[in-house]
């Protein structure tokens, strides 16, 4: 299989106010509908949602034309979640995973297609600031998996350590994660 897009959402949101997974647009429009919808026009043949936090009211926002991983553990963190999800992904066969958090619900299909480009571990980033989507090749899945951390931080330290290729998407959005609802 080509490329498949991983969509984060299991967490519950403590500096949100709730799980992240059941936010909405102004419109109305489910976080994780858009988090597919991008990572689709992106370039991504399949697409899965890991959910945790509130995983059967999450579950129930995830679009027909993607596949939900349940997240066992999600409460230990950010590591755990990314764990799971990525050997889940890797039991496709991928040629390559692009990772995305549901809470960047602005993010551009273009900025997929830009990583996916780059045709290594790549992540984008925004005026140089680094952020999502990650893509990660199929060589890099195992060993990606093994050294992740027990705790709530994702594979920042691994993307470092082993150079993964920068790709500027500032002009596409600001690359900027919702932490706090709007007021209103």
């Amino acid at each position: 299989m080509g490329a498949v897009g991983l969509v984060l959402a299991a967490g519950a949101g403590t500096r949100f106010g709730g799980p992240k997974g059941l936010a909405r647009a102004a419109d109305g429009t489910p976080w994780i509908e858009l988090a597919v919808r991008m990572l689709r026009a992106g370039g991504c043949d399949a697409v899965l949602v890991a959910v945790g936090a509130s995983a059967d009211a999450v579950a129930g926002l995830v679009p027909t034309d993607a596949a939900t991983v349940r997240v066992d553990g999600w409460e230990r963190g950010l590591g755990e979640t990314l764990r799971t999800a990525l050997r889940a992904a890797s039991a496709l066969a991928p040629d390559v995973v692009v990772v995305t958090p549901v809470d960047t619900p602005d993010a551009a299909p273009a900025a997929v297609a830009r990583v996916l480009a780059a045709g290594a571990l790549a992540r984008a980033v925004y005026d140089g600031a680094p952020g999502h989507p990650v893509a990660i090749p199929r060589s890099h899945l195992g060993p990606l998996i093994a050294a992740l951390p027990r705790a709530d931080r994702g594979a920042g330290s691994y993307l470092f350590s082993h150079r993964a290729v920068e790709v500027e998407c500032g002009d596409l959005w600001s690359g900027a994660d919702v932490d706090s609802r709007a007021k209103g």
